[in-house]
């Protein structure tokens, strides 16, 4: 639990270099602009491009970093294309799924197993658990049965984290070969633990 504390402490500390918040903001602006390249597979699938490039934030900055980048930009993104009504239980799933990704991304060395893993815990609490239970509350069928829609978005979520996962370990691993992330640490501030 120590550890994680001063992981989570080390991320906050990124925010203090303006670099660093230029570079978190620059993160945004292409996560915003790869949002409206999402391919939609039937009425329940679709493969989304922006999530890759906040996981980069989440990798390169941390837990703390990513969760306030998260709910940032899950505020932003509604404001600028939104999709129902506002609930803060979703910006509250994509802040905790921020912190999931940067405990299992930030200073670690990144591997198919733990993306793999990563997605996993993701789609399971925040997804399909939480994702759930905030649609539950906000819809207008209130009487609607919970377990068959949880049943329902499991297996959505089953049948897509293969694909995110791949798709994330990708295109980290031909960032990574390209050098662009050893660019970017070049340029930003980083605290040691």
């Amino acid at each position: 639990m120590k550890k994680m504390t001063a992981l989570f402490r080390t991320s906050m500390d990124e925010l203090r270099s303006v670099r660093n918040l230029t570079m978190v903001a620059l993160f945004g602006c292409m996560s915003v602009v790869m949002g409206y390249f999402t391919i939609q597979i039937g009425d329940f699938l679709k493969i989304g491009f922006s999530s890759i490039v906040q996981q980069f934030v989440y990798y390169l900055f941390g837990p703390g970093t990513g969760m306030l980048f998260a709910g940032a930009m899950d505020i932003l993104k509604f404001a600028v294309r939104p999709t129902g009504a506002f609930f803060p239980g979703y910006t509250l799933n994509a802040m905790l799924a921020a912190v999931i990704y940067g405990f299992f991304y930030y200073r670690q060395k990144i591997s198919l197993r733990r993306v793999f893993a990563a997605q996993l815990v993701v789609a399971l609490v925040c997804n399909v658990c939480l994702g759930t239970l905030w649609w539950h509350m906000t819809t207008t069928q209130a009487q609607a049965a919970f377990l068959p829609v949880l049943g329902v978005r499991l297996g959505k979520n089953l049948a897509q984290w293969p694909l995110n996962s791949l798709l994330y370990y990708g295109t980290w691993e031909f960032m990574e070969r390209a050098g662009v992330f050893r660019e970017i640490r070049k340029h930003i501030y980083t605290r040691r633990v």
